[in-house]
């Protein structure tokens, strides 16, 4: 039986650029809002377009992705833009990062089971200096549109997210519909979940 890690190795390896080159728009919305300095932890980060772009802004940036197709793909992309991008193998589902030592950390579209998406939200939000700021979105649960996983186990509500990161200041928190063009793996119309939030 295929793994989900293998299942994604060969999507990334057949399927160049599967979510695209350029940076998530939710990310890219609040870029007046993120630092210029700084590090940036970015988990299941894939082909490493939001890598990039965090990089091109002035941070220091940790990728980190299973799949070893993708973080090539990443190194290749931070190399065409001329910026250094750290990649690290692991499963962000079981992976912990260094505590307290990121100033910014994304989660987008990661698509996490019940029993992974705690443990991997909490060390995520742990891995948060003081002052730092977490970026995600995901797919959320309700009606199934063009995009997203078939299954509402790895899509996530409001109240899943107030659970997981308790103990942040959440800044902004929205589900909605969105018209997704990033790739031949995002595209069309998607219901998503939002959130933005502060370590205090």
């Amino acid at each position: 039986m295929t793994s989900w890690r293998d299942r994604w190795q060969h999507r990334y390896a057949t399927e160049p650029w599967l979510f695209g080159r350029a940076p998530n728009l939710y990310l890219r919305s609040l870029d007046c809002r993120l630092p210029r300095a700084g590090r940036a932890l970015c988990l299941g980060e894939g082909e490493g377009r939001n890598a990039v772009w965090l990089a091109r802004r002035g941070l220091a940036v940790t990728a980190v992705d299973f799949a070893p197709a993708a973080l090539a793909r990443a190194r290749s992309l931070a190399a065409e833009h001329g910026v250094a991008v750290e990649t690290l193998e692991a499963d962000v589902a079981r992976w912990r990062a260094p505590e307290a030592a990121f100033d910014l950390v994304t989660l987008i579209f990661l698509q996490l089971s019940p029993d992974e998406r705690v443990p991997a939200h909490r060390a995520a939000m742990a891995a948060l200096a003081p002052g730092g700021l977490l970026v995600l979105e995901a797919f959320a649960k309700g009606d199934r549109l063009a995009c997203g996983p078939r299954s509402d186990d790895s899509r996530y509500d409001e109240a899943m997210l107030r659970a997981d990161f308790a103990g942040l200041e959440i800044l902004e928190l929205l589900t909605g519909t969105v018209a997704l063009e990033e790739g031949e793996g995002h595209r069309g119309p998607a219901r998503v979940v939002r959130l933005f939030a502060r370590r205090g």
